[in-house]
């Protein structure tokens, strides 16, 4: 049976009228300093609550959608981009590694498995065929996917080291920039007139067979395989030269 913590029962069915012996009850009233705060006086008592608690001053936080892509949020909290894994710098030096295969090679810049890029340049050449009358994103991104799963299942049983998955998606997808210029060059020739297209698509694969061949080598320290390498690499550029072509 529930009753009450101030009273006795024994007090309360015996007829004593005194009820409150033993007990004092403490009135105040109390007010919500957030209710009555207002502006000025409202950021004060919050200025003064985080430096009495911190020892430092609130700090000024930006709000709005452009503090998103900047540094413009809370202290040191880093820009969206680099949450998200863009790094921009790497993206160049992968690039231009891909333009000049013949460059000796950074292999701290092939650490993370930088995605960026390889989307990017997808993308690019899906576009390219389409404005060319020719709609293979189904086909370019199942071919990716496929010959990138079977480069990377044959470089680690090739390898003793081995390689992540995503390296080899981030290596074959740069490696993929000679394919997107072939693509761009699609737009204002017909590569299926005559031999042109053959002619034109060598090229190309041969550039992004040399150079992803080279980072994987220099990756994964195989130098007496690079014809190993290059085989299997060569087969996944030439079929993006033949979505390319035809």
């Amino acid at each position: 049976m529930a009753h009450s913590v101030l009273f006795d029962q024994s007090q309360m069915y015996s007829g004593n009228s005194n009820l409150n012996d033993g007990l004092e009850f403490y009135q105040t009233q109390y007010t919500d300093p957030s209710s009555t705060a207002t502006g000025a006086g409202a950021q004060g008592s919050a200025d003064d609550f985080y430096a009495s608690s911190y020892g430092t001053s609130m700090p000024i936080v930006e709000r709005s959608w452009l503090a998103a892509f900047g540094t413009g949020g809370f202290p040191n909290e880093p820009p969206l981009m680099e949450e998200l894994g863009i790094n921009f710098q790497h993206i160049k030096s992968k690039t231009l590694a891909v333009l000049n295969p013949f460059k000796p090679l950074d292999t701290k810049i092939y650490d993370d498995s930088d995605m960026a890029g390889p989307l990017l340049f997808i993308l690019v050449l899906g576009t390219f065929l389409l404005l060319s009358g020719k709609s293979q994103f189904g086909y370019i991104y199942g071919v990716a996917l496929l010959g990138t799963v079977g480069i990377w299942t044959i470089l680690n049983l090739m390898s003793q080291g081995g390689i992540e998955v995503m390296r080899t998606a981030s290596i074959l997808g740069y490696c993929l920039l000679p394919i997107v210029f072939l693509g761009s060059i699609g737009l204002g020739v017909d590569l299926k007139t005559g031999q042109l297209g053959t002619v034109a698509a060598i090229l190309p694969i041969v550039w992004s067979t040399y150079s992803s061949a080279t980072m994987f080598v220099t990756v994964l320290s195989m130098s007496e395989q690079r014809l190993l390498v290059a085989y299997p690499v060569c087969l996944f550029y030439t079929s993006f030269a033949l979505l390319t072509v035809f």
